[in-house]
């Protein structure tokens, strides 16, 4: 334990030396591009007077482009900032859609009308995103007739063939037959 703690920036101890933009005295060029609070390009300064600069204002000096040379420097609320940055973040993964398997039902002897709904229903989920799985289910005689189960599942990829694309083909296991959809 030290007995005299040394003095550090305020965000000096938050961000590990490889993570995140420098702040502040860990920006260690001797120029940077400098762009002031109100958004004003004001040139290649000296890295210490554009320290002072921000000082003098309140706020912090931050790396935003690290890989431009001179490093582009912005003088603004750090804490603000990060906020921003994890907004968007945030933003980011929330509009992402994340494909779904949906499972959709059906029998050998499924009347036309239900094949029609069933159809309509996978076109909503193909166009969403989602990938559907058909699954034909087969009780007592009618395993004895897999030809009904390949027959429905070519109708159906046939009525979705401007939407979809097959990516498992009719396959029997055990009593049930199933064909997985992928959206085009």
């Amino acid at each position: 334990m030290e007995i005299f703690p040394i003095l550090r920036s305020r965000f000096d101890s938050s961000l590990p030396p490889d993570r995140g933009p420098r702040v502040n005295e860990r920006i260690t060029i001797r120029q940077v591009m400098l762009i002031d609070a109100e958004g004003k390009n004001l040139g290649v300064t000296a890295t210490d007077v554009a320290l002072r600069m921000a000082q003098e204002a309140g706020l912090d000096l931050v790396e935003v482009a690290d890989r431009a040379r001179p490093p582009v420097c912005k003088i603004m609320d750090y804490g603000k900032f990060k906020y921003e940055q994890a907004k968007k973040a945030h933003e980011g993964r929330t509009k992402q859609h994340k494909s779904k398997l949906k499972t959709l039902r059906l029998r050998p002897k499924t009347d036309p009308h239900i094949l029609e709904i069933r159809v309509a229903a996978a076109r909503e989920y193909l166009v969403r995103g989602d990938k559907v799985a058909v699954m034909i289910q087969f009780r007592g005689r009618e395993l004895s007739h897999p030809e009904m189960g390949h027959a429905h599942c070519t109708e159906f990829a046939k009525r979705l063939e401007d939407v979809a694309r097959v990516e498992q083909f009719p396959r029997l296991e055990g009593k049930r037959m199933t064909m997985l959809l992928g959206h085009k």
